[in-house]
């Protein structure tokens, strides 16, 4: 199967008009998925917790929603709230009764019954709290793969792009970033990703030469590409521009070599890099409209949370605002078929 780019709604919650706001859009998105009621009042529920937890203990934040589909197809709504705050104890908060705003206290209690998957980060650079929900329950095929995509000013065209194509034992990887922004950017990363997802598991330098010749007459753009290899424990990375790639294993990370040029422009012929012995590791890749100067060591534990907790948190402090923006998380472990 192969998982295509879908962006980021974000939803400023600073006042509590917006938590109504919130959950109808979390509705109508979840219908326009197939949802039945039910699933899609659950998908309300949540988001309408989430909104509310926000404005009660962080006084403000945002709601990120994106479509999802699970390892065998079904739809998925993923919600993640995200604030700056002081942090908080997830153990006690996620008890019933237990309050720090004068309510009931059951709030984070219900996300985690109304949520297939859920999972939180939270420190004293803020907290961020994910809510998976599949049309029709159940938990085991949740891919463990994570996105924050966003284009500049919420234009409707973005210049970035993704794909993941899933194998038996295996994956094939790619973000693209069209130079610029706007359309002529995007048609660009489309005209790549399309040429990718013809035959992704082809050999990393014939795709690039693919996508190169799609995306002639375009912009051009940036371009990173991985294929991991589950029985090997192998990954494989070609990388033209400025789209950045790291390994990270614990407390451990490396950073994946790119070639200087312009996929659809001009670049020398692009190498291929392979690493050996990789397991248990996350393999992240993004744009250049996130920072480089990040490190997983300066957030305990984030290593080990939700690809898509990893993806947020990375988004919310390090997005430069003045590019579209595009972070991809994969745990190279529990991702593939």
């Amino acid at each position: 199967m192969t998982l295509t780019a879908s962006l980021t709604t974000v939803l400023a919650i600073d006042d509590p008009s917006q938590v109504g706001h919130a959950r109808r859009t979390a509705h109508k998105m979840a219908q326009a998925l197939g949802f039945d009621e039910n699933d899609a009042g659950r998908v309300a529920l949540v988001a309408t917790e989430l909104a509310s937890n926000l404005l009660k203990h962080a006084g403000q934040g945002v709601l990120h929603l994106r479509r999802l589909v699970s390892g065998q197809g079904r739809a998925g709504v993923e919600l993640l709230s995200i604030d700056r705050g002081q942090g908080f104890d997830p153990v006690h908060c996620m008890t019933d009764g237990f309050s720090t705003g004068g309510t009931q206290g059951i709030g984070l209690g219900s996300v985690v019954r109304g949520a297939q998957v859920f999972d939180v980060h939270t420190d004293s650079h803020g907290s961020t709290v994910l809510a998976r929900l599949y049309a029709g329950g159940g938990v085991d095929d949740d891919l463990r793969i994570g996105v924050s995509q966003h284009s500049l000013h919420d234009d409707p065209a973005c210049g970035d792009t993704w794909q993941v194509a899933l194998c038996e034992g295996g994956l094939s990887a790619l973000v693209i970033d069209g130079l610029g922004h706007g359309e002529e950017a995007e048609r660009a990363a489309q005209a790549g990703a399309q040429a990718f997802g013809q035959a992704p598991f082809d050999a990393p330098q014939q795709v690039l030469e693919r996508m190169h010749s799609a995306m002639c007459g375009s912009r051009g753009g940036a371009v990173g590409m991985a294929q991991y290899t589950a029985a090997e424990h192998r990954l494989r990375y070609l990388g033209v521009g400025n789209i950045g790639a790291t390994l990270v294993k614990g407390d451990g990370s490396r950073g994946l070599a790119s070639m200087s040029g312009i996929v659809g422009g001009q670049y020398r012929k692009a190498q291929v890099f392979e690493h050996a012995d990789i397991d248990s590791h996350l393999l992240i890749l993004y744009s250049d409209g996130l920072q480089s100067r990040w490190n997983l060591n300066n957030y305990p534990g984030l290593a080990y949370r939700h690809p898509a907790v990893i993806a947020a948190v990375l988004h919310r402090d390090f997005c430069r605002g003045r590019d579209d923006v595009t972070v991809l998380v994969i745990d190279l472990e529990l991702s593939h078929a």
